[in-house]
């Protein structure tokens, strides 16, 4: 690894860090980590199918209110570095990210209980209408979440590689590694499972179980599933606007609160 790539490497990893608290521009997802640290580190490819196969894992960890989720950020970054430059299989990659975006978790935790020192700075200069002094907080605690990953990347990526980190990843018993893969598919499901709660979409569920069954009774690729969806948002709103013309031509007035009698108010 070359002092630029290093570099760059740190500068990914604290933008992932600060992405993971500001859930704008999603640099923390795995999808997006893990390219960006095969870019850098000269093997795309690798972290593309990394990232991705880590989205899957990562599809339903979102942070809700005061719950932390597990840390994407941290777990794509490393465990894309541990793939690449100390040159692991993928399912090894994926095996590490579970107990990585664990504590992560706990890390990001830690974190954020030491930027309340800046929230009650930020409420002082509020007091004086000191507005460059809040800005300063917010840049600070920022900071910390960049290097709550950046440091953790810095320090993988001096050791990653070496005789003693490849020893101590090859002693790890396979039974915890395959647990760790097979817990991993199962988030995946959970994931998927909490993505389609949240959409509460009952009238696309047919065509959710139409995908299931054409993926595991045939060989259609990927490009094939996406032609069949097409088709069938095609159709699917071909009769919608099926039904909103016949409810127009049977005297509806297109607003679903005229159609309410009064009534039904009472």
């Amino acid at each position: 690894m070359t002092t630029m790539q290093f570099i760059l490497l740190i500068i990914v990893a604290a933008v992932a860090g600060m992405g993971s608290v500001l859930d704008e521009c999603q640099f923390h997802r795995p999808l997006v980590a893990c390219t960006l640290v095969g870019l850098v580190l000269g093997d795309i490819t690798t972290g593309i199918i990394l990232g991705g196969t880590l989205e899957m894992l990562a599809l339903g960890w979102m942070n809700v209110g005061a719950a932390m989720a597990p840390d994407a950020a941290l777990a794509s970054v490393v465990s894309a570095i541990l793939v690449i430059v100390g040159h692991q299989s993928i399912g090894a990659g994926i095996a590490l990210a579970v107990p990585l975006a664990a504590a992560g978790q706990v890390l990001t935790i830690f974190v954020r209980t030491i930027t309340v020192f800046f929230q009650h700075l930020a409420d002082k200069f509020a007091l004086e209408g000191n507005a460059f002094g809040i800005e300063m907080c917010h840049i600070g605690g920022l900071m910390l979440q960049a290097i709550r990953v950046a440091v953790p990347a810095a320090v993988v990526a001096l050791v990653a590689g070496t005789d003693t980190v490849n020893a101590m990843l090859a002693s790890i018993p396979e039974v915890i590694t395959r647990g760790l893969q097979v817990s991993g598919g199962f988030i995946v499901v959970v994931g998927y499972a909490m993505v389609i709660n949240m959409m509460n979409a009952r009238s696309l569920m047919p065509y959710f179980f139409l995908g299931f069954l054409i993926a595991v009774f045939t060989k259609v690729n990927l490009i094939g599933f996406g032609a069949i969806g097409l088709i069938c948002a095609y159709f699917h709103i071909r009769g919608l606007q099926r039904e909103l013309n016949t409810a127009s031509a049977g005297g509806s007035s297109g607003d679903p609160l005229d159609d309410i009698d009064d009534s039904d108010l009472m």
